[in-house]
């Protein structure tokens, strides 16, 4: 069921939307701006229903608001009024609002106008999905990497908690592609992702597919040491789906992985550690593969055997 958040400081105004829409969409109610704020900032909303006259903070200020949080900037937000001038509409349209729903409400033009914003929604995080998505694999693609990337430092930045950089990829692929073929290579391409991807589940972890057979992982929180060994779970597990390789080179077929974790600072470049995470794989690589190096916050070489 998709979630609504209606905003508005008249608790009977509140009552009648939800009575209208209860029966679709999963309500949530807000009689503040701030509060609206606040729960729009932890709940995955489908559309937001916000009042613009309100004490305080009004509606149009709340507007703005959410359209500078990343988690909110593409929410559709339908505007409750009972002012019907033009100036106002045009306000509210050129802050960001998709439409209007005016006071007294009638049900049916409520919920056909929820409905029609509802469905443009969720069309619109569909194309999005696919366009952020590698096909083969499942996993976010470089697309989607790349801004989530950015997201994740500003937040680490902003709370000033450690963010966790992991490069890592198959051993020895082109040998493994030459002996068995590409169909064979893309299945073992899909296979690292899927288990690499059940083994960062939490909504602090992020996987991607870097390019060909190389991935890129973020994860948020987590302590070098931690990580370090969370890491190595992966590749271990990775092993552990025992594919065979050319026995020229390998039994099985493994990857090498190389992180670093850094609490960044505000001056910090993401860039330059998203290097030092290569650089690491480089060794695990130059090392004997089949291992993780990583970088802790000191930038001491963690190694796994």
């Amino acid at each position: 069921m998709e979630k609504v958040l209606i905003v508005d400081d008249s608790a009977f105004q509140a009552a009648q939307l939800k009575s209208i829409l209860e029966n679709e969409y999963d309500i949530t109610i807000a009689q503040t701006a701030e509060d609206g704020l606040r729960c729009s900032s932890s709940g995955d909303f489908s559309l937001i229903l916000l009042d613009v006259v309100m004490p305080g903070m009004d509606g149009f200020t709340l507007l703005k608001k959410l359209q500078e949080q990343i988690i909110t900037q593409n929410v559709p937000v339908i505007l409750i009024t009972s002012l019907s001038d033009v100036e106002n509409e045009q306000r509210g349209l050129i802050l960001g609002a998709v439409d209007y729903i005016t006071k007294p409400f009638k049900p049916l033009i409520v919920k056909a106008r929820v409905n029609t914003h509802i469905k443009l929604y969720q069309y619109r995080r569909q194309i999005e999905q696919q366009s952020t998505t590698d096909q083969l694999t499942g996993v976010a693609n470089r697309r989607r990497y790349e801004q989530y990337s950015i997201t994740k430092w500003n937040e680490a930045v902003r709370l000033h908690v450690p963010i966790s950089i992991c490069m890592f990829d198959i051993d020895r692929f082109k040998v493994y592609n030459d002996t068995f073929g590409h169909p064979a290579g893309d299945k073992v391409i899909a296979a690292v992702a899927q288990t690499a991807s059940s083994h960062l589940k939490r909504s602090t972890d992020f996987l991607a597919r870097y390019g060909g057979e190389e991935f890129v992982a973020l994860s948020v929180g987590d302590s070098s040491e931690k990580i370090f060994k969370h890491f190595q779970k992966i590749r271990q597990a990775i092993e552990d789906l025992h594919i065979p390789h050319d026995p020229s080179v390998s039994e099985w077929v493994t990857v090498s992985m190389g992180g670093v974790t850094i609490v960044p600072e505000t001056d910090s470049a993401y860039d330059i550690y998203l290097k030092i995470a290569d650089t690491m794989l480089y060794d695990a690589k130059k090392n004997g593969r089949n291992m993780v190096v990583w970088a802790d916050e000191r930038m001491k070489q963690l190694w796994e055997k």
